[in-house]
């Protein structure tokens, strides 16, 4: 395991509004890559999103899920990207190696640290659907990170989009892929989105909880949740304003999250992302 003084916490934040979260439906999705088709691909782009219930077999899951709980323990010494839960701060020196995992709240930048995460990363048939949705692109990842959400302790992400976080220009076609490696479901923090909202192009984010859209923006909205079942992904546009609640459950819910861009599209300067996102994004990271 790394040292103590190695450990790294994310940021401690309040509980949110309840109300912040109102799920009114279920998104639509299919159930593998292969049945996505032109009126599915129209769909992304008029919704912002797309459901693939059953995208990798149990055996990739379990091989992916495997090389998680092994950087989060510490096999890859020379791997320093695990980031624990704020409010596990005071108990972690308590923890048991297998309790360590569930105060866990996120590790990124871990592809080039194991295969079978790598894999799932460059899965040929999620990587043929991600250059349908970039208009025949070839897509390049440019971020990687697990999402975890451990029992009680995990702490929401506030709404946002997530090309906020990134210097790619306006127009950029970013697909995000979010993949369930536990069940998600709405109780432990499977994400919610605003349908079609990505087409209103970017809006104002603020420091609060987190780098979000302000609350009071979102507040009394309808939104749509995206549960899933393990194996089960979503794809989602770069502006689509989405977030994830409190996992107020006994369960843990870890999630991997992707991001690809079609290679060879060049960085804009920083001063760009921030005048159309917000003055107040400086350095920040998802």
């Amino acid at each position: 395991m790394s040292t103590e003084a190695e450990v790294k916490f994310d940021l401690v934040a309040e509980l949110h509004d309840p109300a912040l979260y109102q799920p009114i439906e279920t998104g639509l999705g299919v159930e593998h890559l292969e049945d996505i088709g032109p009126a599915e691909i129209a769909f992304y782009h008029e919704h912002g999103y797309l459901i693939v219930r059953q995208a990798f077999t149990s055996a990739e899951v379990q091989a992916a899920t495997g090389g998680l709980v092994d950087l989060i323990m510490g096999k890859r010494p020379d791997f320093k990207h695990v980031y624990f839960e704020g409010k596990a701060r005071d108990i972690l020196p308590t923890l048991s190696p297998d309790q360590r995992q569930d105060a866990v709240r996120k590790i990124g930048a871990f592809v080039e640290f194991d295969a079978r995460l790598k894999a799932i990363s460059h899965h040929a048939q999620l990587l043929e659907t991600i250059s349908k949705l970039m208009h025949g692109h070839t897509p390049e990842m440019f971020q990687d990170m697990a999402l975890i959400k451990p029992p009680r302790l995990g702490r929401e992400k506030p709404w946002h989009q997530d090309h906020a976080y990134f210097e790619y220009p306006l127009g950029t076609p970013v697909v995000g892929v979010w993949i369930a490696l536990d069940e998600a479901t709405v109780e432990n923090g499977c994400m919610q989105v605003l349908s079609g909202r990505h087409k209103e192009g970017p809006i104002i984010h603020f420091q609060r909880r987190d780098w979000q859209i302000c609350d009071n923006v979102i507040l009394g909205t309808k939104s749509v949740a995206a549960p899933l079942k393990p194996g089960g992904l979503l794809l989602f546009d770069g502006l689509l304003p989405h977030g994830t609640p409190h996992n107020s459950s006994p369960k843990r819910r870890r999630a991997l999250q992707f991001h690809y861009a079609p290679a060879g599209v060049q960085k804009c300067p920083p001063a760009e992302r921030l005048r159309h996102f917000g003055s107040e994004g400086k350095n920040v990271t998802c």
